[in-house]
């Protein structure tokens, strides 16, 4: 590459990045709940979460460090602007948690309702999230009833006793690119204890406080402790 066109790419990078950034911290700003979720490196599956309220303009911890895992595989940015060119990057199938910041307010349980929950989706045997790429429904959860059935490959929801209680993380939901990855959710931890295909699991009694928690939303920031390090100061979290 010629070194005026590297320097517009650099810059174009850049600026990619101070955008995605302040977007971020604005969306912290504004919220009052927030779950912190990281990991030691970006191939480990075990970590921890950490809750917070934020009280009188200030964060505040709730409780003690929840251990929770994640990937099977581990974390990857999402695709659509990776901060670090080394990083693995989140793929359809790789095993791999995104990493990121999310804003949550939809959960989804086996109860009929839950009142305290203001977006709860009650699940039923009808109710599935896509995986397949060829898809238009790709990376969305559906009722099967109510939509045409254009999929081989999806999550029966309710026949997953992992979702007795969970979260969804709106990863790859908004401007969805096929085969970027999907079915991205906070749920019940494997009895054996190993990572998932890409959610990030905890014990059933600290899924299910939090969906009951959540109440309005919170947001999630999710990555490893390092890169979670450099950038929680322009994130504006603790």
């Amino acid at each position: 590459m010629k070194p005026t066109l590297l320097l517009c790419a650099l810059l174009l990078l850049a600026v990619g990045a101070s955008a995605q950034r302040p977007s971020d911290r604005a969306l912290i700003a504004k919220a009052d709940k927030l779950i912190i979720v990281t990991t030691p490196e970006w191939n480990s599956v075990k970590g921890r979460l950490v809750r917070y309220e934020k009280r009188g303009g200030h964060w505040e911890q709730l409780g003690g460090p929840v251990e929770i895992v994640v990937g099977k595989n581990g974390m990857g940015w999402t695709p659509a602007l990776p901060p670090e060119k080394d990083a693995p990057v989140k793929r359809e199938g790789d095993g791999r948690s995104p990493a990121g910041v999310f804003r949550l307010t939809q959960t989804f349980g086996f109860a009929d309702s839950l009142p305290v929950a203001k977006d709860y989706l009650p699940l039923t045997p009808a109710i599935e999230c896509v995986d397949d790429v060829k898809s238009k429904h790709y990376a969305h959860i559906v009722d099967r009833s109510e939509v045409p059935v254009d999929w081989n490959s999806s999550e029966k929801m309710r026949e997953i006793s992992l979702y007795k209680w969970g979260v969804v993380v709106p990863y790859n939901m908004s401007d969805t690119k096929s085969g970027a990855g999907s079915c991205i959710f906070l749920h019940i931890r494997p009895a054996s204890g190993n990572g998932t295909a890409g959610c990030t699991a905890m014990p059933e009694g600290n899924i299910e406080e939090i969906v009951r928690w959540i109440g309005k939303g919170a947001v999630l920031v999710q990555m490893p402790e390092v890169e979670y390090a450099n950038m929680k100061t322009k994130l504006g979290t603790p």
